[in-house]
């Protein structure tokens, strides 16, 4: 089992920025994908980032140039940079990661972005 808790949301006006951290902890290995998730009401859960073991990087459409996901290894930790956010970012955002060798995946509890002026 993997272990996941988020932080670092809020409420932010347009044109600002918002960095989540999403700490993991339990079975939790370097291979491990990374990514964050966002639900906004009324619509599907939806891939915002992800970044593999490796480094590499993906990015929904909606969020490149703006966004940018990175992770540290030894802190189990993954992270979401969002900058001159939008109010269509608003969503609760998902931490989310996924063991490439047993295909689990892990979702956290969710963490409330909100752009409003």
């Amino acid at each position: 089992q993997v272990q996941l808790v988020e932080s670092g949301g809020g409420l932010v006006q347009p044109g600002g920025s918002l960095r989540l951290s999403c700490v993991a902890s339990g079975n939790f290995f370097s291979r491990n994908y990374m990514g964050w998730y966002r639900q906004a009401p009324g619509k599907q859960r939806e891939l915002v980032a992800r970044i593999f073991s490796g480094g590499s990087t993906n990015y929904a459409e909606s969020v490149k140039g703006r966004f940018t996901i990175s992770r540290d290894n030894a802190k189990k930790t993954v992270f979401l940079q969002m900058s001159s956010l939008k109010p269509e970012d608003t969503a609760v955002y998902y931490c989310n990661v996924e063991d490439p060798y047993t295909r689990r995946t892990y979702w956290g509890q969710g963490t409330q972005v909100t752009v409003s002026s």
